[in-house]
């Protein structure tokens, strides 16, 4: 199925039934029957109990075969031995969805797989969705539709909202929806996944994209089962204008260990993770705090109020909290314009030793009249010169006197310029919060928080304005020659006839062919050693540069072939590389590799030595258009290095960016032979004189890293 369908039985069913139920509200089979009657599920229940003829209150069933009728949803609260009976009857029954909280699946190993796939097979046969096993199950708020046990409910339903939850963990993706409520932010749905026996992340990120109750989609996500289905959901949320805000956890490198190559190393799976988000205009978050903190911003900001840019005004009675705030924006890639002469002047007519530029520091003066603080807040909102305004009130809604004054003005701001954000560092009574959440204000309790979630806002904003990228189609690559694989020199004419370029060299077997081939070729010139076994070769002295003349390339030859025989005894030599000595303004290193998840991805970092000690690289799924290498290429830390910071020449970043796009589709083309591909460096000429791969190096599957090093 595609993501998302088959799904509205689980979320939106008229009857459930909880197979396995208990008279106790605290054992895990009881508690759906207690939390569905508690909170006033007005569908119909059907308790499953071979042993009792009421359950809490309601009339018992001896099996799912003996229900009047086929429920939408039937709840598995059985153990792992005794769930696939279940499912199995459920199915034959005609039940539309299923839910098993059951453990002991696949998380176990062999034999708890083999059971999930019955559960799996059981489902699929029947076209009947399966959330789980090992999962805390699904809510729909506004529907009181309560498929789980989590002991979040116990206490209360989250209020009513446009922010919907799915997540891999239960736990992780209940106590996201606890945070929620505690903050006032109200809640659509809450789905987790568990195993992903049948329904997966996929499905729910894309059935709540076609949701009408839900605004902005949180994803809790720990691993990709299946690419594919990831991004059709994510990009039928972003054709649905619903941000999906994503909390990727696990970003442990220990995948990494084996990489065979620079570009191993540095294209790990978080980063393709990131370009994936990034790609399909999700917005990635690094803790709850801010998960919950834009989502809440997002939903009470869309459709048409996210900031369009990251000029910020910030507005304080107090000095201080100006400068934490703006500290804290700047660290965020916020900025602070400084207001027009006339908003200016405007602050200071009402308060001449107020700090008028930006942050506005009003003093205490601001508070302690209502006039004055709607008058210079006006001022500050009207000035189109930033996108979004920071109100800092850390004490402010806890004295009554303040809050009726804050309230007032807030009021009036919404009424006078409807359309502006205006985001409100601030801490209160709930049902502060609540009334300013209303009136279409987010709140965020710390400084940081506050800058980092409007920074994210601007992210959300750009993300919904980008243009769709188009797939960049190739065809399966003809087989490639052995010798593209066995050193640079076969590696770099594969590479070449994919149009990345290479310069003109030769594989010579003596001294005096060397002697003649650097002639021919015009010094200075550089010697290599060419080896199957020595892919780094300057480790090893099979690296000499600078060669200019006959008589060097000759004592160069000797010397660099008697060194590597006493450094590698046992490497197969098939002769020396002479190359043309290249001069350029800026190296970068360029390579793919297959990742088990998202396939072929794409690297681009700062080359040379320092390619893995700096790490800074951009990553994209493989292949890529010249338009989307050239964003990866801007992305990079050291850009400004690239594009003439200083006085530098101007690299040709046009001419890496076809390099990185042939590549691409050069790794797409051959993903069933070509593991890794290193090109390093990537020599840059000045703007206009292109670029050039100085040193290639391709590893096909099955290869040891050890080959490589």
């Amino acid at each position: 199925m595609r993501p998302g369908e088959g799904l509205d039985a689980l979320m939106s069913p008229r009857s459930i039934a909880v197979i396995g139920t208990s008279q106790e509200a605290t054992k895990i089979g009881g508690r759906p029957v207690d939390l569905l009657r508690r909170h006033g599920y007005a569908g119909r229940i059907y308790p499953v109990n071979p042993k009792a003829a009421t359950v809490q209150g309601l009339e018992a069933y001896a099996s799912v075969t003996e229900l009047p009728e086929a429920p939408d949803l039937a709840i598995i609260a059985v153990d792992a031995e005794r769930a696939g009976e279940a499912v199995e009857q459920c199915a034959a029954r005609g039940v539309r969805s299923v839910v098993v909280f059951s453990s002991g699946f696949a998380e176990l190993g062999e034999q708890g797989r083999a059971m999930q796939d019955r559960l799996r097979v059981a489902a699929q046969k029947s076209g009947m969705r399966l959330l789980g096993p090992n999962c805390l199950g699904a809510v729909s708020i506004a529907e009181k539709s309560i498929a789980t046990f989590s002991i979040v409910l116990e206490h209360g339903m989250p209020a009513a909202g446009s922010l919907g939850i799915v997540s891999q963990s239960g736990n992780l993706g209940s106590y996201t929806m606890r945070l929620a409520s505690e903050r006032g932010v109200g809640v659509s749905r809450f789905i987790t996944t568990g195993n992903e026996c049948d329904i997966d992340i996929a499905d729910g990120i894309a059935w709540m994209a076609r949701d009408p109750a839900t605004k902005v989609i949180l994803c809790c996500l720990e691993a990709c089962r299946d690419a594919g289905r990831l991004i059709a959901a994510l990009e039928a949320a972003r054709d649905a204008g619903k941000p999906v805000i994503a909390m990727k956890i696990g970003t442990s490198a220990a995948g990494q260990a084996a990489a065979a190559s620079h570009t191993g190393a540095m294209a790990g799976s978080d980063a393709v993770f990131d370009a994936l988000f990034a790609r399909c205009g999700a917005v990635r978050v690094r803790s709850l705090d801010e998960l919950i903190d834009l989502g809440h911003a997002a939903s009470i900001l869309l459709p048409d109020r996210l900031p369009k840019g990251p000029g910020i005004a910030i507005l304080t009675a107090s000095g201080g909290f100006g400068v934490l705030l703006a500290d804290a924006a700047q660290s965020v890639g916020l900025t602070l314009p400084e207001l027009g002469a006339e908003t200016q002047r405007k602050i200071l007519e009402l308060v001449p030793f107020a700090s008028a530029r930006n942050p506005v520091d009003a003093t205490a003066q601001m508070s302690s009249r209502p006039d004055l603080l709607e008058k210079i807040m006006t001022a500050v909102v009207a000035d189109e010169r930033t996108d979004t305004v920071i109100l800092p009130l850390p004490f402010s809604l806890h004295l009554p006197r303040l809050r009726s004054i804050y309230m007032d003005t807030l009021r009036n701001m919404r009424a006078q310029f409807p359309h502006r954000p205006i985001v409100l560092c601030v801490d209160g009574p709930p049902d502060a919060l609540i009334e300013l959440h209303a009136l279409g204000f987010p709140t965020v309790a710390s400084f940081d928080g506050c800058c980092a979630t409007v920074a994210a806002l601007v992210r959300l904003h750009a993300a919904a304005q980008r243009p769709q990228d188009r797939p960049v189609a190739v065809a399966k690559g003809a087989p490639l020659s052995p010798d593209a694989f066995r050193h640079e020199l076969g590696a770099k004419r594969a590479l070449a006839d994919a149009g990345v370029p290479v310069l003109a060299e030769r594989l010579v077997q003596d001294a005096d062919s060397a002697a003649r081939a650097a002639t021919e070729i015009g010094y200075p010139v550089v010697l290599k050693i060419a080896s199957p076994d020595l892919p780094h070769k300057t480790e090893v002295g099979g690296v000499i540069v600078g060669l200019g003349s006959e008589a060097e390339v000759r004592r160069a030859y000797a010397q660099m072939r008697d060194r590597v025989a006493t450094n590698v005894p046992s490497a197969a030599i098939d002769g020396v590389i002479v190359a043309p000595m290249a001069k350029g303004v800026a190296e970068l290193i360029l390579g793919s590799r297959i990742d088990p998840v998202f396939g072929p991805v794409v690297m681009v970092g700062l080359g040379g030595i320092f390619a893995e000690i700096l790490q800074d690289s951009a990553v994209q799924m493989a292949p890529v258009s010249e338009t989307q290498a050239m964003e990866m290429l801007t992305s990079l830390k050291a850009f400004a290095v690239l594009d003439g910071a200083r006085g530098r020449p101007r690299a040709d970043l046009d001419a890496a960016a076809r390099a990185v796009a042939a590549l691409s589709r050069f790794a797409a083309a051959n993903a069933g032979a070509v593991a890794e591909i290193d090109v390093n460096p990537l020599l840059l000429r000045a703007k206009g004189e292109g670029a050039v791969a100085l040193d290639a190096l391709l590893i096909p599957h099955g290869a040891r890293p050890s080959q490589s090093h």
